[in-house]
This record gives C-alpha cells, structure tokens and sequence, in this order.
C-alpha cells in the first residue's frame, strides 16, 4: 500500500464560526469546493455529529476519481474535527481551527493509504504527482470556501511533511 501525510494550512478573513459551520455540513462542499462531485450522508451521528457518515466521490487534477465513506469520531466545535476514511483511501483527517486575529486559520492533516491497486502499484513512484494532486484539490477547496464564506482574504500554504509512498509487505 502507499501511504500518505499531507498537511494544508488556510487562512481564511471570515469568522471561525463560520468556517465551522461550512465544514460540518459536508453535503453542502459540493457548492462552494470544485473537486467534490458528491457527498452524501449516510448518518447523522449523535448530537455532536460523532458517528456522522458521509460517503464521497471526489474528482482531482489528475485523470482519476476515489470514492470513500468518512465517519466522524470527535468534534470539538469550533476547534477540532477527526473522522476516519474507508473505501478507496483508508485512514484519519483532523480538521484543526484556530482564531487569528479577525481571521481562521484552517489547518487539515491527511493521513491515508491507498486501497486502488493500480495506486498501490505505481504510488512508490508516483507519489510527489500525488501529493501534488492533494495540493491543488486543498488549494481549490480553500479558494472556494473563501468565495462561498464572502471571506475578504484567503492564503494556503500546502506541506508535504510526510507525503510518501512506503511499500507494505
């Protein structure tokens, strides 16, 4: 399997609870976030959302779709947001918010391995065009979620601090 740690960082001018708000309703990322071509609930959760789950299929900049399911295991609202992914990627993202002044900081941190074989296959290679993929689909994301917020100012800087491919026996 290859395996992947991506961070992206997005500093958003909008009111954290807001950027909250945008990211707890993933069904609505279709509107305001390119790359989603869906994301549909398939469980509420409890009333703070742990055991939401959502099932995705997203599209990049490369010519490939992953389908996936993520379920919510802790929300912290407005500072922090986990679930753990299943289908074409198997693994954890944490959403981390913090208050910067009138503005977020938006932090994401992607810890995933692939399941697709023919990813498995060319992903010890591949896998700086992957990280770069991740890179372009976050940037799209926070530009949209700019836009959709009216956010007056947005910034992302992207850290490839582990995005690797290691080859599992």
């Amino acid at each position: 399997m290859s395996e992947f740690h991506l961070l992206s960082e997005w500093q958003l001018a909008a009111p954290i609870e807001r950027v909250w708000e945008a990211l707890v309703h993933p069904q609505d990322w279709p509107r305001w976030w390119p790359y989603v071509e869906a994301a549909v609930p398939v469980a509420t959760g409890n009333v703070r959302g742990i055991g939401a789950r959502t099932c995705y299929v997203w599209s990049s900049r490369l010519p490939y779709r992953l389908s996936f399911e993520m379920r919510t295991t802790r929300a912290e609202a407005p500072l922090l947001l986990e679930a753990e992914a299943s289908g074409d990627l198997e693994g954890r993202g944490r959403w981390r918010l913090a208050r910067a002044g009138g503005a977020t900081l938006v932090r994401y941190e992607w810890r995933v391995r692939t399941t697709k074989r023919w990813m498995n296959i060319v992903g010890p290679l591949l896998a700086p065009l992957f990280a770069w993929n991740h890179d372009q689909v976050m940037r799209a994301g926070g530009r949209g979620l700019a836009r959709y917020l009216g956010a007056s100012h947005f910034t992302c800087v992207t850290q490839r601090a582990a995005s690797h491919a290691t080859l599992f026996g």
